[in-house]
């Protein structure tokens, strides 16, 4: 009797073992990749999967996005400048089959292929290019990597560019060209404020030379802002010759003026008084 329970006891523990080794659980974002005999059976969707211990092996592939970060390069670009580059590249398995079948280890595979990739891209453009033009540079090496990794059943979704280090005389440099730069920008500011000020003085000297007067205007109101500071003594160099002028014009017009006779009116001339007849025959005024 204690020799059957035991024989039961080791057949439940038996089954209990190969249970559990003939249950697979594949998450959600896997997909299993069975083989019998080391042969490939398929694909296996996500959920509750059986297989047969020691007969068969189910290999599970992550479907999700993988962040792999890209170490710095040292590259010389086209223009024969040493930068240190690093990037970032996103990818995500799209053939669970292939990427188990066509190649051993994917993410070491595909860190190799993109270091080489950024160095070759990052070397066909100068300095200039590299720093203004990491959109195209991003896209050439993702083109570049999609054509080698699709063969492994792998998608690469996006790389970008992370950090680029240039040497310090190079920064020195780029420093003095930004400066030149901006110091190019405010001369032909400078300039051009000098243009539109020279043309307003002209149409400025225009209208004065149309309106003597309005010169004299400017002065005053030139030494009304400057004796704004009573403390202050101005010696104010006023248009003499053109004062003069229109003082012995003024003049002029006023002697010629003066000299002028002015109109005579004719008034009318006194009435005679009437004469009447006295009775001794003499006329007496009325």
């Amino acid at each position: 009797m204690t020799t059957l329970i035991t024989v039961l006891v080791v057949l439940v523990v038996l089954i209990l073992i190969g249970l559990t080794m003939a249950v697979r659980v594949v998450r959600q974002y896997e997909k299993g990749v069975l083989f019998r005999f080391g042969r490939l059976v398929g694909p296996r969707a996500p959920g509750l999967r059986f297989i047969i211990p020691f007969v068969d092996v189910l290999h599970r592939v992550s479907l999700r996005i993988v962040t792999m970060p890209i170490q710095s390069q040292g590259i010389i670009t086209r223009d024969n400048v040493s930068v240190d580059v690093s990037a970032v590249a996103y990818f995500r398995v799209v053939d669970a089959v292939k990427s188990v079948i066509a190649i051993e280890n994917v993410n070491s595979a595909i860190d190799q292929i993109a270091q080489t990739t950024l160095r070759k891209v990052v070397g066909r453009h100068t300095l200039d290019e590299t720093l203004s033009e990491t959109d195209r540079i991003n896209l050439d090496i993702r083109q570049i990597l999609d054509v080698t990794t699709v063969e492994w059943g792998v998608e690469v979704t996006l790389v970008e560019l992370k950090d680029i280090q240039l040497p310090e005389s190079m920064k020195r440099a780029m420093a003095r060209q930004a400066e030149a730069e901006r110091e190019k920008r405010a001369k032909i500011i400078s300039a051009e404020g000098e243009s539109l000020a020279a043309a307003a003085l002209g149409d400025a000297s225009d209208t004065m030379m149309a309106h003597p007067l309005a010169l004299q205007l400017r002065n005053l109101q030139s030494l009304v802002e400057i004796g704004v500071d009573k403390n202050t003594t101005v010696v104010f160099p006023a248009p003499l010759m053109s004062t003069i002028g229109e003082l012995g014009s003024f003049l002029a017009r006023e002697a010629s003026a003066a000299t002028v006779t002015p109109p005579t009116v004719a008034l009318p001339a006194p009435a005679e008084p009437a004469h009447v007849p006295t009775p001794n025959g003499a006329a007496r005024p009325v």
